[in-house]
């Protein structure tokens, strides 16, 4: 079997050299736009980000997805959110309206806290129902997103960042933080684990929760995503990281990653420190052992792209769609989420909080929604509460003149009116708790 990187564009480029395990006669394709270009053997290629690694079986029953796609004349414009509590309830009850031939995929999307999960949720969706921002454990709990086209559904489970007790304690936050994502992972189809290639500290190794639940969940199948690439400005990296997350091994076949000149910095691997022996994996505890591992040798595909790239997301998402199965459908194709109209709008307010304020004072302001009420030319009035713990938080929340609060309610507001497809105004205020 042989494997392709494909890529789509050129930015950056590195001289490598990708090749099979000696036993193996697997060759290495690179493919741009509509031109495919082969290198073979020792032959150096270029490399660029917003690619994947695959088979080649898995490759061309993309290519015929593709080429479906794009004799298909239909579009369907992104789902929304309704603003009514009750409209939003009965659509996440009706009954699918699922085609004879239909086909779904549940995706758990997991990774340490701040990888990008939640962006790329909100990228392949095309709108906005979950929280982003820069600060770590922006979604507290586990949130559903579903993705609908023709006849296949995808189930896109965003999940909180895989964290620990001690974590959780110290920082205070809520126990779902613990329990969302490993519960998350037993319903899954595929699981996709994401990892910011930017943070020099988290790339050269898996975080160990995400080690961990790949361990206990041994039989779904899992690729790994390296997001952020456009912020790795020696893209040579990349295929280091690959080898290293992937201790060398993708879909089963080993692999090798050189350099056509050795880099200086290059560092030599360490003998023992060589891929996963599986005659002797039966006499060590698989849990234990993950403590010296720094990746996962059983990762189906992997990803390198960026998450705020519409043209990188659109290529997993046609993943997906060929990766699916056939099945009935869970929700009907107009479900967007299965969030209350409620939990969209105090999600999006905390992400505004965390962007605007300090250190550890957004994880304790609580909100308390006063008002949501339709008004008779269209619009959506809201208002909620920010409560406090402190006076000197409160005095950072307002702002000078009252602009950080103003600017947060602005924000928010007009990321509300794109999901909830109507013109919102949010009124915020704020209150010590006592």
């Amino acid at each position: 079997m042989a494997f392709r990187v494909c890529a789509r564009f050129f930015r950056d480029v590195s001289r490598r050299v990708v090749e099979s395990a000696p036993q193996q006669s697997a060759s290495w394709i690179l493919t741009a736009g509509n031109a495919a270009c082969s290198r073979g053997g020792r032959n150096g290629f270029i490399f660029t980000p917003a690619c994947f690694i695959t088979s080649e079986a898995f490759l061309n029953r993309l290519m015929k997805g593709k080429a479906a796609e794009a004799d298909s004349s239909f579009y369907r414009l992104p789902a929304s959110v309704l603003p009514d509590s009750g409209e939003q309830l009965s659509l996440l009850l009706r009954h699918p309206d699922q085609p004879d031939n239909s086909k779904i995929l549940k995706v758990a999307i997991i990774g340490a806290p701040n990888a990008g999960k939640s962006t790329l949720s909100n990228q392949l969706l095309g709108r906005k129902v979950f929280a982003v921002s820069k600060k770590v454990h922006t979604t507290r709990s586990r949130a559903l997103g579903v993705l609908t086209e023709e006849d296949t559904q995808i189930i896109l489970l965003d999940t909180p960042g895989l964290t620990t007790v001690s974590k959780v304690k110290r920082h205070q936050l809520e126990k779902s933080l613990l329990i969302d994502p490993w519960n998350t992972v037993k319903e899954a189809d595929l699981v996709v684990v994401m990892v910011d290639v930017a943070d020099r500290w988290m790339s050269n190794r898996l975080d160990f929760e995400v080690l961990k639940c790949l361990a206990q969940h041994p039989d779904i199948p899992a690729i790994l995503v390296l997001n952020k690439v456009d912020l790795v400005k020696a893209k040579e990296r990349l295929l280091d990281i690959t080898a290293e997350l992937t201790c060398g091994m993708v879909n089963g076949r080993r692999m090798r990653v050189r350099p056509v000149i050795k880099p200086p910095w290059a560092e030599k691997r360490p003998e023992g420190d060589s891929l996963p022996n599986e005659d002797s994996a039966e006499h060590v505890d698989p849990l234990k052992a993950l403590g010296s591992q720094h990746g996962w040798p059983h990762f189906k595909d992997v990803f390198m792209l960026s998450s705020v790239d519409r043209e990188d997301v659109d290529t997993l998402k046609n993943y997906f769609m060929v990766a699916a199965k056939p099945g009935p459908w869970q929700y009907h194709s107009e479900v967007l989420t299965d969030q209350s109209p409620e939990e969209v709008c105090t999600n999006i307010i905390r992400e505004k909080l965390l962007e605007y304020l300090p250190q550890e004072v957004p994880y304790s302001v609580t909100q308390a929604v006063e008002l949501w009420q339709d008004t008779e030319n269209g619009d959506l009035d809201i208002s909620v509460k920010l409560s406090v713990k402190k006076d000197s938080h409160m005095k950072m929340v307002i702002g000078t003149a009252g602009q950080t609060v103003a600017r947060i309610a602005r924000e928010a507001g007009e990321d509300l009116s794109q999901v909830y497809l109507r013109e919102v105004k949010l009124k915020l205020s704020v209150k010590l708790r006592k």
